[in-house]
């Protein structure tokens, strides 16, 4: 069975991440495997796209979305 974490208890472990705590101890303190506190920091890592910092998450929100309109315009 998989837990499910908020998205508030995925990004205070991104930040603490980003503030120098190694996976490791934030999977032992936290609970969640490394893969996965990885994977949130990923998806959290901004890239730019024609010059406007995207996180993964953003882009595949747009890419959902875009495939709703695409759907759309077919009807």
């Amino acid at each position: 069975m998989s837990i499910r974490y908020s998205q508030d208890f995925k990004d205070s472990l991104v930040k603490l991440h980003q503030e120098g705590r190694s996976l490791k101890s934030l999977a032992e303190e936290f609970g969640p495997s490394k893969d996965s506190i990885a994977i949130w920091i990923k998806q959290a890592t901004p890239v730019m796209i024609k010059w406007q910092s995207k996180t993964l998450k953003d882009v595949k929100k747009l890419e959902k979305r875009l495939a709703i309109l695409e759907e759309e315009i077919k009807i």
